[in-house]
């Protein structure tokens, strides 16, 4: 028999907690829910999860560490759930990994469809496929490990990449000269549609060049493409 897909919900607000569990169970999902870290790590610690709904904004501890914690230890799908619209509030959650974010007060059929499209990706395979048949993938005199999440030069020295600059250097690596807009780069590495302010992408561009070109003010390895958007700009090798 299927096992039904576990859905932890982390939110200090009763109603709010009640309110998607109810919802989610209603469409055949598994639900747990916690008021706080204390209990997300105990539900971590004894059973499978596959997706966090996780509240920003909580007393105590909040959902930004919480996100950084469990990105540390794993790569389980987050959906940010804020009060706050503002661009910050949102950029900085995408930056530290999660996967989509949604604005309070929301409709539970939006959360339900952005749940099923962030399990989409986190279960599929990837179209171009290559990377992830293989651990070690060279960049020009760079070398990735698939496996860490780290970039090593020829000095043997690792690197380490958050989890949203993984995700955005490996979409250029399967897309090796392609020009992406920044849509399409939001849509791959996060799944969602960007609006006219959102600037995350040029942020983690911006930390990402600072890693790995020798000088990011005038990029070699990824080029900015004025009103086009930015392309890998050097040999990739499969290792």
């Amino acid at each position: 028999m299927h096992e039904a897909t576990h859905v932890v919900v982390v939110d200090d607000h009763n109603d709010i907690r009640d309110l998607v569990r109810e919802y989610l169970e209603h469409q055949g999902y598994k639900v747990s829910v916690a008021e706080g870290g204390a209990t997300l790590r105990r539900i971590l610690a004894r059973q499978t999860v596959d997706l966090i709904i996780l509240d920003v904004m909580m007393p105590g501890e909040d959902g930004i560490s919480l996100c950084r914690e469990v990105r540390a230890s794993g790569d389980v799908p987050i959906i940010f759930l804020t009060a706050m619209a503002e661009d910050t509030d949102r950029i900085v959650g995408l930056e530290l990994g999660a996967d989509d974010y949604l604005v309070k007060p929301f409709n539970p059929r939006e959360l339900l469809a952005r749940i099923r499209a962030v399990l989409r990706r986190a279960t599929s395979s990837t179209p171009v496929g290559t990377i992830l048949n293989r651990r070690i993938v060279r960049i020009g005199h760079w070398k990735l490990d698939l496996g860490r999440q780290e970039i090593f030069g020829d000095d043997g020295v690792g690197i380490p990449l958050s989890t949203a600059e993984f995700r955005l250097l490996k979409v250029f690596i399967e897309r090796p000269g392609l020009i992406l807009s920044r849509e399409q780069l939001l849509d791959l590495t996060v799944g969602r549609t960007a609006d006219i302010f959102d600037r995350s992408i040029d942020n983690q561009v911006s930390r990402l060049r600072k890693k790995i070109e020798e000088n990011a003010k005038n990029p070699s390895i990824i080029k900015t493409h004025w009103g086009g958007g930015y392309s890998l700009c050097i040999e990739v090798v499969f290792e």
